[in-house]
């Protein structure tokens, strides 16, 4: 039986599942349609003897073993193709939200309200992200999940502490969390008597567990360790002390930087073992004018401790990826990026880099994870826009395949909600479909 859902007058296959049968997600898949006011009423007659049931999930749904579609790749192999510059389908897509976009598209799609962040740093499902047809599931370990932990003002397990930031928007009010003070800020930070969390606690990879073990036969998984190095050394020292530590006390820049290495080494290489697809690594070296630091900066400090992680990594998996996140301009350290063994490059700003600059001098070397605007096409663009956008990176990114679509960063609340599902129909428009996939809504 294939299930098809048809989303703003178009639809996507929930690709090799079935709602009546034994595949392993299709539990999960029949609670997606019974969660659903709009077509839980139909939710139960889902019978296995070809019958065609219709019902309004802004479009439709329709569930017939007769209704067959022309894609044949699973989300994962399409993302494994896209990765490796191999012919797919269609181009692949991942998405992240804040958790006041995530609230917003619950309610379009008539969704209980539950509790998130874009980091998955703990089980909460994946409704949205199969709803939304995307192929690649994440779910993240490390300091950086410490974003979104509480909204008012908290100290994390590194001893950190956080401000909450309100901000508002057309489509309404959210917060930030954004650091106030690490535990060695000042003159005489104590480092002798700091200690990091234990990587290597009971149930800190139960959800990433849970992921693969649930999902990796359908999707893509990524194991994300976003702010490997640079951004929680500095969440721990301060960012002013901690640049001017790699010059005038590069002994301490470096025990520092060694302790938020070797505790996301050990988060990655145990990700790794328990199967997941990518190792999805960062730290943001650029503005949107060009880089934090100097090459040779960034070389000495830097280079040698992301090639290490990269190289115990691939010892576990020889195929597995590693995707490096850096917002901001970073053309400088992209070969140091390559030499030192990443795969991927994210999130890929358009604002400042230039993907047809990007997949010319790259393109044989690297993959592209990302590009399309959270900072101005995604909130401010008219359909129009999104989808000149998506065909142009498409056209740079995506040309001889290599790209993996996503937003830059998560979608933000400024983001209309109809922006967001004109980037999905892009995805999926080209896909042949029968015809008796678009029923009126």
């Amino acid at each position: 039986m294939v299930v098809i859902i048809q989303l703003f007058n178009y639809c996507f296959p929930l690709e090799s599942q079935t709602l009546m049968g034994t595949s392993k997600n299709s539990q999960r898949h029949a609670e997606l349609v019974s969660a659903s006011p709009q077509i839980q009423e139909i939710a139960g007659h889902a019978r296995n003897d070809g019958s065609v049931i219709k019902g309004v999930f802004r479009g439709s749904l329709i569930i017939n073993n007769n209704v067959k579609s022309n894609i044949k790749m699973k989300h994962r192999d399409r993302v494994i193709a896209a990765l490796n510059r191999e012919t797919t389908d269609r181009v692949p897509f991942q998405a992240t939200f804040t958790p006041e976009f995530a609230d917003r598209l619950r309610v379009h799609f008539g969704l209980e309200p539950c509790r998130s962040e874009p980091h998955h740093r703990e089980w909460y499902g994946y409704d949205l992200e199969i709803l939304t047809g995307q192929d690649a599931l994440q779910a993240g370990v490390g300091w950086f999940t410490n974003y979104y932990l509480d909204d008012k003002p908290y100290v994390d397990n590194w001893g950190v502490q956080w401000k909450v930031d309100p901000y508002n928007t057309p489509f309404g009010g959210g917060i930030y969390t954004n650091l106030k003070r690490g535990p060695l800020a000042g003159d005489e930070p104590d480092i002798d008597n700091y200690h990091a969390p234990e990587p290597n606690v009971p149930g800190l990879y139960d959800h990433v567990e849970r992921l693969v073990r649930e999902y990796k036969d359908e999707y893509y998984i990524i194991g994300r360790v976003h702010c490997t190095i640079f951004e929680s050394a500095w969440a721990l020292r301060g960012f002013e002390d901690l640049l001017m530590d790699l010059y005038i006390n590069p002994d301490l820049a470096n025990r520092i930087l060694d302790m938020t290495f070797r505790y996301h080494l050990e988060v990655s290489k145990n990700m790794a073992h328990k199967g997941v697809d990518m190792i999805w690594i960062g730290d943001d070296f650029g503005s949107q004018k060009g880089p934090l630091l100097n090459p040779v900066t960034w070389n000495e400090f830097f280079k040698p401790r992301y090639a290490q992680l990269c190289k115990e990594i691939k010892q576990i998996n020889k195929d597995i990826k590693i995707a490096f996140h850096s917002d901001g301009c970073v053309y400088d350290i992209i070969p140091g990026l390559i030499e030192a063994g990443v795969d991927v490059l994210n999130p890929i700003q358009t604002e400042c880099m230039d993907p047809q600059i990007l997949k010319d001098k790259y393109g044989d070397l690297l993959s592209f994870f990302g590009g399309m605007a959270v900072q101005t096409t995604l909130p401010l663009g008219s359909p129009a826009d999104i989808h000149h956008e998506f065909e142009w990176l498409k056209s740079t990114l995506g040309r001889n395949n290599g790209w993996l679509c996503a937003p830059t960063h998560h979608v933000q609340q400024d983001t209309p909600v109809e922006n967001f599902l004109e980037l999905i129909k892009c995805i999926h428009e080209n896909e042949k479909m029968d015809n008796r996939c678009y029923q009126p809504t």
